[in-house]
């Protein structure tokens, strides 16, 4: 059966609605808890700089600067510059939120203390993936509208670079978050009521890594079929 293509929308795109839709609940997810435990001040009153200063020296992390950075939700751990930055919305607030984020990138800087492997793996392939990122679909509908399979086959080879990449970061982000919440509870950072109010924000978090990884499987996917529908042609 001849497939309807365009370059951009084509039969094959209906596969990538369950996870566009998974990925609005995502963002709306993270958005609302995020907006929810914001509003909630930890009773202890710490700012999220300030645990997360106090969570870093705890592990011997002193050279590690905590810097504010502009923008909502941007905070990560930079493991080239060894700096942990906390967004606006963050830094200065005392919110359960903002302390659950603070943990979590603290926990980013413990897994480059300790040489976590899925952390080394993702670093050393970021510079790959930004490369392969921005050829993959050139080149594969490149190659689509010129009927060479070759061309296409490179398209899928970059585009596996990008997947491996969301794979690898799922068990980054997840154990950062484990982490988190260990130390937040070891350390009466927070208590029993306020952990629970912090793990559903790193939960709903974590939601937008899977969210991101089923949106490049299903990607793939259409990939596959639209080589497997139009590639059988000779270059």
């Amino acid at each position: 059966m001849y497939m309807m293509y365009y370059p951009f929308f084509d039969g094959t795109f209906l596969l990538l609605i369950p996870a566009l839709l998974f990925a609005l609940w995502a963002q709306m997810k993270i958005k609302s808890t995020f907006q929810k435990y914001s509003g909630i001040p930890a009773r202890k009153g710490f700012t999220a700089s300030s645990v997360a200063r106090k969570l870093l020296d705890g592990y011997g992390l002193q050279n590690i600067p905590v810097e504010r950075v502009g923008g909502n939700l941007t905070d990560h751990y930079d493991p080239a510059r060894k700096v942990l930055r906390l967004s606006d919305s963050v830094y200065g607030s005392s919110s359960i939120a903002a302390i659950g984020v603070a943990a979590h990138e603290t926990g980013h800087a413990v897994q480059d203390l300790k040489g976590y492997a899925p952390l080394r793996i993702r670093n050393a392939v970021v510079p790959v993936v930004n490369f392969s990122s921005v050829l993959a679909f050139p080149l594969f509908f490149i190659g689509l509208l010129m009927r060479s399979p070759t061309m296409m086959d490179l398209g899928i080879l970059f585009f596996l670079g990008v997947l491996a990449f969301h794979l690898v970061t799922l068990p980054v982000e997840l154990d950062a978050s484990a982490r988190a919440l260990r130390v937040l509870g070891h350390t009466n950072t927070l208590d029993a009521e306020e952990l629970t109010g912090a793990r559903k924000v790193l939960r709903a978090a974590a939601m937008t890594y899977v969210a991101a990884t089923l949106m490049a499987l299903a990607q793939l996917v259409r990939l596959l079929l639209l080589r497997g529908a139009f590639g059988g042609r000779n270059d």
